[in-house]
């Protein structure tokens, strides 16, 4: 009894004249190229968001690595051997050493500070625009995925309105196939478009927060390498409470700043 079931619920299923396979084949090859393209973008959306997300989650932990064990080095170099190899951070160290060693090679003086910082901003650019890569993408499928589905929804109208011209009747055995393919490209347009827009704008706002911790650290490497190491961040032990400030007025009026 239960086959007898599924059996009537196939039949019924492949007999079905207003589905999704039904409709790409009265569709024709208009329909069909629409919905593929379609479908090819939501694949590559998809890819294109996880594999970011998870590099921007591996430099995310990288970073918190560095804050925990770097600064914590007697040097830059000795610093760059605790991170991996092929790290952006590890990169931003090697590049700012690099420049640093390149600078006593120059015949034309020029300033240390300014050949250091022009050689980390680059850096900088460098791992930036490897993190936006792909988003691009993102941006451009949601913008036309919609008007790629209103393509195939007027395409599906235009059918309608042809077979009731041809039959001169408007009765809905007539128009629901055109009809229901125009509606199903309509709604692939808009699943397709959302999912990309938000994917963009998620990535790009870690991005933007990675970008931000990138450049504070390429500051500070900035700042040890043009003081041979005399600057460099304050590293506080674990488990410390920051210091705390309080102001206590001075015999001259003035505001004295104590650290408790």
């Amino acid at each position: 009894m239960f086959t007898t079931i599924l059996a009537a619920g196939g039949s019924a299923a492949a007999e079905n004249p207003y589905g999704l396979m039904a409709a790409l084949r009265e569709g024709g090859l208009i329909s069909q190229t629409v919905f593929g393209i379609l479908v090819l973008f939501l694949f590559i959306s998809l890819y294109i968001f996880f594999t970011k997300l998870f590099e921007q989650q591996k430099i995310i932990n990288q970073g918190k690595r560095v804050r925990g064990t770097f600064w914590h080095s007697n040097n830059l170099r000795e610093g760059a051997a605790k991170l991996e190899k092929n790290s952006a951070y590890r990169q931003l160290v090697d590049d700012g050493l690099a420049a640093q060693e390149q600078h006593a090679k120059l015949t034309d003086p020029v300033e240390a500070h300014d050949w250091l910082h022009g050689s980390l901003a680059r850096s900088e650019a460098e791992i930036n625009s490897q993190l936006g890569g792909g988003l691009a993408f993102l941006a451009t499928v949601g913008a036309t995925a919609p008007f790629i589905g209103l393509f195939g929804t007027v395409v599906g109208i235009y059918r309608a309105l042809i077979k009731i011209g041809a039959s001169g009747s408007a009765s809905i055995d007539q128009v629901a196939g055109p009809v229901g393919e125009a509606l199903i490209m309509t709604a692939l347009g808009l699943v397709v478009a959302v999912p990309a827009v938000l994917a963009y704008n998620f990535l790009q706002r870690r991005n933007k927060s990675i970008a931000e911790n990138m450049n504070a650290f390429s500051n500070d490497v900035l700042g040890y390498l043009a003081s041979n190491g005399a600057v460099r961040p304050e590293v506080k032990a674990a488990g410390t409470k920051p210091a705390a400030t309080t102001t206590t007025s001075g015999q001259a009026g003035g505001v004295q700043k104590t650290r408790v």
